[in-house]
């Protein structure tokens, strides 16, 4: 089966300790996400899945921020997820050399307003592998779209994090209703 892997949003910003708007970071740290996230890379690569990873970003003058949005209306305000800034860089840690493209978002969901469904279906993919952070938002955003458009979905636990244990766990209780959730070691074994 064609399968892509979705990473999203291992921003800097969002998901580093020197982040603006990083609520995941003690998550994601201590969860081991980034290295999770190279070791789904590393598989896709053997596997030849198309390797897409996704960030969130706004022009300098944020033009395309949604001004009312509880989520994005202090962004500018802080100088968070300018895609002229550091910010939106990867993490440091993150094998983003690998990725085969890097798409844009200017909001939570990977789908919305983006070339993530064109890539797809260019590369006749059936089956799509999603992890990032947030669990709560991003990943569950992304993982309801990519179901309501009839992907296979698998969403890798524990290459995602949350502000809170509580809230990732809840988030996955919920994507079990529409995605098969592993971790990477049973990925690499399922798959």
């Amino acid at each position: 089966m064609k399968t892509a892997f979705i990473g999203i949003d291992y921003i800097i910003d969002i998901m580093h300790p020197e982040g603006k708007i990083a609520r995941s970071a003690e998550q994601a740290a201590s969860r081991q996400v980034i290295a999770n996230a190279n070791k789904i890379l590393a598989i896709a690569e053997k596997n030849n899945w198309l390797k897409l990873l996704v960030k969130v970003g706004f022009s300098a003058n944020y033009t395309e921020q949604p001004k009312d949005s509880p989520m994005f209306a202090k962004a500018k305000q802080l100088g968070a997820l300018s895609l002229v800034g550091r910010g939106t860089d990867f993490h440091p840690d993150l094998h983003a050399d690998k990725a085969d493209m890097v798409i844009i978002k200017p909001r939570v969901s990977a789908f919305y307003c983006t070339e993530l469904e064109a890539a797809l279906r260019a590369n006749k993919i059936e089956r799509l592998i999603i992890a990032g952070v947030s669990t709560s938002m991003t990943v569950q955003s992304t993982s309801r779209e990519a179901h309501d458009r009839d992907y296979e979905i698998i969403v890798v636990e524990d290459a995602c994090a949350a502000p809170t244990q509580q809230e990732h766990d809840s988030s996955i209780e919920f994507l079990k209703n529409i995605a098969h959730v592993v971790n990477v070691q049973q990925l690499e074994k399922e798959i």
